[in-house]
């Protein structure tokens, strides 16, 4: 409330600063709302913590990384309530940053009920890479989507606003009998005050000296009842004032007490680790804007100084790849499908281990081409996201830390699958039913060496299809017609080729056509009825193929960029978020079909191929030949939440770059029992998985990334 026909508001000088931090208290509720709506939305994936009892203890980790995101987010509106300048003393000055401490928190928590969504996605908080990673990408009509979905978050944010709107406490104060020079003096010292503990916020340490706030407190109050009765007692105001200014230096030396020592580092994305037992269970303890404002501009690469040097570190690992002497050429077509969101979990004929025997999944198609197929029985993928699986797949380059295409090695040397076999002869070509530019493919397709490059307007030229009456309205073709035409622009091509096709339908809002619907079975998840699209859209491009000229010549390899929505346990855990399916088909019959029992990931695709044609010169990819390294010698490595996980010799080592911090049976889906410091394989397991990391860490670093003729 304000005296309008004054020129300051009325009450206590002090009241901005007892303001804002009665706002900034009131943030931290907003924001611990936001994070029990994340648990009750995700529950699946933390009803474990739950059941052990330490979800109070995540919850209240969470405290932590709310404090730098709050004073990240509010740093703005502390300035402008607090900065020493009379002639703000006004009305409507604080009416305007009550608009913009609204405006702010809104985003605030419309960002952390939306990653509360996505997270099932990904298994972890969105940084700010999403931007690059979907560039100039429309979301409006999948946002239009979503809300209507998640409706019930809309509402709960709009009471929420609603709620801090009437919760919010204006400044009221009265300096009319004040001096100027008071005026400034106590305005200093409160944005001095106010500048310390956002900083420290920022930087994570404000709760290292918990206890003084406590002894602060009391001390406050006393100043307060002493300083009341200071025409009573005379010595009562400078005693007041005495308690009244330590516990200011009290508050002040509290977090800077943590400056020295562990925590001269401000705090980062990673430290949410040390509160959990689960990678998964970071995403808890963490919260949107933190994740998205600490990972703007983040070098993600660094030399991690395990070994003196690379040559060291490449004793024990090497992505350098020699051709066998006793090699022999094959000129074979080669066709890639990296189908979209095409978990293993949905294909019943991989899930008799993991799901038992009455699982059927949604890929008839896919189970019957399976057997005959070469595939593996523990099959990985790399990374997490679309712009994950194209590196992995196409040129051995796994995802560590950041998505390959998003960081600035994204411009070093770099030579793929296309790039190597353009050098023998091959016609190159990428397809891709979006837009071209879409999530950057083209750009990339080009660095590793594709020749062409085949997006929707492509097709739409073609006469031979509907054009854009194929386009789903959200992101690309359809899978059924696109896939046709990738079967038929390959006859148009000269042998051999090397082709990839990245499809698109089986995504988010996951539609598919008209005359298909009610055609496959619904499941219990959106994804169900497009997975088994996407299988039927397989069908037809191999129905279409096998009529083609060059299908007898040609070995597909079919995998996915990423998994997604999830319907069991095994496949929510950290570990069960990469189980992807990794298969070869020869119709020739050279390749042996049948199940391997041994592990293959994305990054193996390319030397498996290159030692399978016979590819006479070194080069690098991060893999291994899937069809003659010994099943023992097999493994896989990928990211997430911050921590390395690297499976080989019957086990699943999780590292976060310092230490391990869980070890498990390969069969123990769930990671249930932790093994760490039981097995004699944890020693070698981290000598490896430190050599791998460093050697992609230095050859990004220095761009050593193809082999110097």
């Amino acid at each position: 409330m304000y005296n309008e026909k004054s020129f300051f508001p009325y009450k206590s000088v002090l009241s901005p600063i007892m303001a804002t931090a009665a706002n900034i208290v009131l943030v931290y509720i907003l924001y611990s709302i936001a994070r029990l709506e994340f648990l009750f939305e995700n529950w699946s994936y933390f009803s474990q913590a739950v059941h052990d009892g330490r979800i109070t203890s995540l919850l209240l980790a969470g405290l932590r990384f709310d404090t730098p995101g709050i004073f990240y987010t509010n740093a703005l509106y502390i300035l402008l309530m607090l900065i020493p300048l009379h002639l703000k003393e006004r009305p409507g000055w604080y009416r305007m940053c009550k608009w913009i401490f609204i405006i702010i928190n809104t985003l605030a928590l419309a960002v952390n009920f939306a990653d509360s969504v996505y997270f099932s996605y990904t298994l972890k908080r969105t940084s700010w890479s999403v931007f690059n990673e979907f560039g100039d990408e429309s979301f409006g009509k999948i946002i239009g989507v979503e809300f209507l979905r998640h409706w019930y978050l809309v509402v709960l944010l709009i009471l929420l606003v609603w709620a801090a709107w009437k919760l919010y406490v204006s400044p009221a104060m009265d300096i009319r009998r004040q001096s100027l020079p008071r005026y400034y003096l106590l305005s200093i010292l409160s944005l001095a005050l106010a500048a310390t503990i956002a900083v420290t916020g920022i930087r994570g340490g404000l709760f290292n000296h918990w206890q003084n706030y406590i002894i602060a407190l009391p001390l406050f109050y006393l100043a307060y009842r002493l300083i009341k009765q200071r025409k009573k007692f005379p010595l009562a105001k400078w005693v007041g004032t005495a308690c009244g200014v330590s516990g200011l230096i009290l508050i002040i030396l509290a977090p800077i007490g943590g400056w020295r020592h562990r925590d001269i580092r401000p705090i980062a994305i990673s430290n949410a680790n040390a509160f959990t037992e689960q990678p998964v269970e970071t995403a808890l303890v963490l919260n949107t804007p933190f994740t998205m404002i600490r990972s703007i501009g983040n070098v993600p690469f660094h030399h991690p100084g395990y070994f003196p040097t690379t040559a060291d570190a490449e004793k024990i690992f090497t992505p350098l790849h020699h051709p066998s002497d006793s090699a022999s050429v094959r000129r074979k077509n080669i066709v890639i499908f990296i189908i979209e969101s095409f978990g293993k979990e949905y294909i019943g004929a991989l899930n008799k281990d993991i799901l038992g025997n009455d699982y059927k999944g949604f890929t008839p198609f896919t189970d019957s081409l399976l057997r005959h197929s070469a595939y593996w029985r523990h099959s990985y993928d790399n990374g997490q996201k679309s712009i994950d699986g194209m590196p992995s797949i196409l040129a051995g380059i796994p995802m560590f830390v950041r998505p390959f295409i998003v960081t600035p090695q994204a411009v070093n040397n770099i030579k793929g699958l296309p790039g190597v076999l353009s050098e023998k002869g091959y016609e190159t070509a990428f397809f891709h039913g979006a837009r071209t530019g879409s999530m950057g493919f083209d750009g990339f397709a080009k660095s590793i060496g594709f020749k062409h490059y085949y997006g929707r307007e492509d097709f739409n030229l073609d006469k031979r299809f509907n054009a854009d009456k194929d386009f789903d309205g959200y992101w690309a073709i359809w899978d059924e017609p696109f896939m046709q035409y990738f079967a038929l622009k390959m006859t148009e091509m000269k042998q051999p080729f090397m082709t990839a096709i990245f499809t698109a339908s089986n995504h988010h809002p996951f539609n598919i056509p008209e005359q298909y619907k009610g055609k496959f079975p619904e499941g219990t998840m959106k994804i169900h009825p497009t997975v088994g699209y996407t299988d039927n859209a397989l069908r037809q491009f191999f129905a279409t193929a096998k009529t083609q000229p060059w299908y007898d010549n040609t070995i597909f390899v079919i995998t996915n960029d990423h998994t997604n929505m999830r319907d069991h346990d095994q496949y929510r855990s950290s570990i069960g978020a990469f189980y992807g399916p990794i298969l070869i088909f020869d119709p020739s019959g050279e390749i042996t079909p049948g199940e391997r029992d041994a592990i293959a990931q994305q990054i193996d695709i390319m030397p498996t191929l290159l030692s399978y044609l016979g590819y006479d010169r070194p080069y690098l990819a991060f893999g291994c030949d899937l069809l003659s390294t010994p099943a023992d010698d097999t493994w896989a490595v990928n990211y997430t939440n911050n921590i390395y996980q690297y499976v080989k010799n019957g086990y699943i080592l999780q590292f976060d770059g310092e230490k391990t911090i869980g070890v498990y049976d390969i069969e123990d889906h769930l990671l249930e029992r932790n093994l760490i410091g039981k097995t004699e394989e944890q020693p070698k397991m981290e000598t490896e998985l430190k050599a791998i990391i460093q050697s992609y860490m230095d050859r990004m670093l220095e761009d050593r990334l193809v082999v110097k003729d």
